[in-house]
Parts: structure tokens; sequence; C-alpha cells
């Protein structure tokens, strides 16, 4: 009987769940966030579709093992290294693009003090209302634009493959730089605050599949930008005349007056603006208030 209890207690210690502590469910949890992070990540990029064949090769070698086809294996041990290093070579950009986007969480950029931003760098009302005033007129006038608005990543490296202007931002001169048979009208202009800094700028054309077929290389090339960095950026449709906006890797399309007003409003941040204006309006009233309350007590005392 005893031997029967001590194999059924071994037997049972096989089913045993180790001991969990808080620290193992925490480790857990970040695990699981960062996996679907990476998933979420590959899904609209070329490396999805090569964890889709790993994932039919491991069925091959599981298929191989069980048979044990030994040459299989011994050619996919000899392999193993080789293919490593081509997989990492593949998704080169990929990976790079990846290692960028953690650099422009606002977590990051809090945590970092060199990686702030100052608020002067946001445009004002008046250049908001001369990119939509301008952005509406190309459209009616069937002129295709693409305009990148520099947020907090910056842009030099795209300036580089244009033209510099440094001229600032109106109707006129955009509508002037995107005329048809025009010197600057090829490529994309950077807006900086309320300046635009360079024309005919070369952007990185986006590899996602979820863009539409009937839209063409300034769509895709404005949904790269933003993909790599955190800049908003307005396309003007030359065959439709339609105006669409590419922010955070999502394209939104065929926007009116209002709507475009809103994603402006959100790229120029103006509530970090005003909430410095209001922090800085109530020092300079405690200031003046301990200014009233000095003279007061001087006046009292004469």
């Amino acid at each position: 009987m005893n031997v029967f209890f001590s194999s059924a207690a071994e037997y049972l210690n096989l089913f045993r769940l180790p001991r969990i502590g808080v620290l193992d469910v925490i480790e857990m949890i970040v695990l699981a966030f960062l996996l679907y992070q990476v998933m979420v990540w590959m899904r609209n990029t070329r490396a999805w579709a090569i964890v889709k064949g790993l994932f039919v090769l491991l069925i091959f070698m599981a298929l191989a093992v069980m048979f044990n086809m030994t040459t299989i294996i011994w050619i996919a041990k000899s392999l193993f290294t080789l293919l490593a290093v081509a997989i990492v070579v593949a998704l080169q950009p990929e990976i790079r693009r990846l290692i960028e986007s953690l650099g422009q969480k606002n977590l990051l950029s809090a945590l970092l003090s060199f990686d702030n931003k100052n608020v002067e760098g946001r445009f004002s009302d008046k250049t908001l209302n001369e990119l939509i005033s301008a952005c509406f007129e190309m459209g009616r006038a069937r002129t295709g634009a693409l305009i990148v608005i520099e947020q907090n990543t910056p842009l030099e490296e795209y300036e580089k493959t244009g033209i510099p202007v440094d001229g600032i931002v109106t109707s006129q001169l955009l509508i002037n730089i995107f005329e048809h048979n025009t010197p600057l009208h090829d490529g994309a202009i950077i807006v900086r605050g309320d300046r635009v800094s360079a024309a005919t700028c070369y952007l990185p054309l986006s590899d996602s599949r979820s863009i539409s077929k009937e839209l063409g290389t300034r769509h895709r090339a404005a949904l790269g930008i933003s993909e790599n960095t955190d800049s908003m950026t307005i396309i003007v449709s030359e065959e439709t005349g339609k105006v669409s906006v590419a922010y955070k890797g999502e394209l939104y399309r065929s926007l009116d007056v209002v709507e475009l007003r809103k994603k402006l409003e959100l790229a120029q941040d103006k509530r970090r603006v005003e909430k410095n204006i209001i922090s800085k309006t109530k020092k300079d009233r405690k200031k003046k208030g301990k200014k009233d309350e000095g003279e007061a007590s001087k006046e009292l005392g004469s």
C-alpha cells in the first residue's frame, strides 16, 4: 500500500503547478503585452509573410523528426545559422522602423529631457488657416500636393533630399510650389513651425498591404513617412482633388474643412501651449499679488 501511495504521489507531482509569485504574474503580463505589440507591428509588414513561412517550415521539421528523416534534419541543422542571418538581413528596414518607433513614445520623451521639444516648434493659427485654404484651393484646381508637418521627430534627413526654401507658410506660397510645370512641384514639402523648410523632398514608400490599389505613389509616400516618424502629412489628390491625411501609420481619406482642421489642431498641440500660458499667468498673478501686499504693508507702516 505504501508503494502505491508513493507512486501515486510521484505521478501527481508531475501535474503540480509551480509556485507563482507576484513578480511572475507581472513578468507574464509584460511578456504577453510585448508579444501582442510585436504581432500587431508585424501584421502589415513583410515580417508577417516570413513568420507564416517559418511556421510552415516548423511543421515540416516536426514531421521530419517524427518520422526520423535524418538527412532532412541534418540539412536543417546545417542551414539554421544561415537562415537566422538571412531573416535579419531581409527584415532590416522593419527592425530599424521598430527601434525608431520606441524612441517616439511619449513615455521615453518624458523620461529623457534632451528628447523634449520646445512648444515654439508648433505652428500658429494663421499657419493652420493658410494650410487649410491652400489645400482646398489646390483640390478644386486638381493640383496634387504633399505637405509634411514636423512634430517631435526631426526630419533633417528628408530635408537633405530636397531644396531649402525657408519661407513663411502662406496659401499663395504653397499653391505656387505645387503648381504644374514649376521647378518645385514634384515631391513633398516639409513644414517646421510657421515656415516651409524644404521642397521637392523624397519620402519613403510604405510597404503596407492595406493601402487601396486605387491610391498612387503620393498616398503611399505619405503613409510611409507617417510610419517612420510622428509627422502629419496632408495629401491633395491630383486625380480627384480630395484631401487626405496620413498620421501614425493611418490614412484618413476625403476630409472636409472641419475634419482637416481637427487633424491640424491635433498636430498643433495647442493645449500644451495654453497650459504653459495659464501656468505662466498664474505665476505672474502670484508675483503681482505679493508685490501689491508689500506695497500695502509699506504704506501702512508709513
